[in-house]
């Protein structure tokens, strides 16, 4: 793995986890999608250099084959990802038609001060 490659997943994880940890659920929503795509980045770097390899295909048997596992693998997340952002983000237009917010600090303060009367 090259360090250019790296450094940008561990940017990518690190403002990912700075973006889950806020207050507004829209920002909660940007961290999970870079979370998602900094995994997939990192599954992919962690499946080699395909240099030099040949395609996996049934008549060649030829030379060092290129593992197809981590590609299916990152495919298959790609897709489960949009999924789940897709229900995240209907969830985040219900809980605002709802609430008329996206703060997880006002949504918590008005069902605090409701159970205290």
């Amino acid at each position: 793995m090259s360090l250019e490659t790296a450094l940008l997943i561990g940017v990518l994880f690190g403002c990912a986890t700075w973006l889950v940890l806020h207050h507004s659920f829209v920002k909660i929503l940007f961290g999970f999608v870079l979370l998602s795509n900094a995994a997939n980045l990192f599954l992919l770097s962690m499946s080699g250099s395909p240099d030099g390899r040949e395609a996996p295909i049934a008549g060649q048997t030829a030379g060092p084959l290129v593992d197809p596992l981590p590609q299916a693998l990152i495919l298959t997340a790609i897709v489960i990802g949009f999924g789940v952002t897709a229900y995240l983000v209907i969830l985040l237009y219900r809980l605002f038609l709802d609430q008329k917010t996206t703060n997880a600090a006002e949504l918590f303060a008005e069902q605090d001060t409701s159970e205290r009367t």
